[in-house]
């Protein structure tokens, strides 16, 4: 059986998402893409949070502050969508409900 040994990272340099794709140019000259549907959190953002990243090590990875997201490039590279559990997505769905209630009541400052 052989590995395939990749010995060049392949780092994000710019990122887009649409309300159906996670689009990633890679300094490599490759863009790739991914349906939202991998990553339910930015499938759950609004495109005001989907549009606020910030690139981490270097490239290696993306962030989203407001989605608690990130995604490694050799994940996306690998055709890995998110590992996040059912459980652990549907206790931040709740929490996203509660904080935008309690906005909308005037109790959030």
């Amino acid at each position: 059986m052989s590995t395939l040994v990749i010995e060049h990272q392949v780092r994000a340099q710019r990122v887009k998402v649409t309300d159906e794709e996670l689009i990633v140019e890679l300094d490599d000259g490759r863009t790739i893409s991914v349906p939202l549907t991998w990553f339910p959190r930015l499938l759950h953002g609004t495109p005001k949070e989907r549009a606020h990243w910030r690139l981490i090590g270097d490239g290696e990875g993306i962030h989203w502050p407001e989605l608690d997201e990130d995604i490694e490039v050799r994940h996306l590279l690998a055709g890995i969508p998110s590992q996040e559990s059912q459980h652990s997505l549907q206790r931040w769905l709740e929490s996203r409900h509660r904080k935008r209630a309690d906005e909308t009541d005037g109790r959030s400052s």
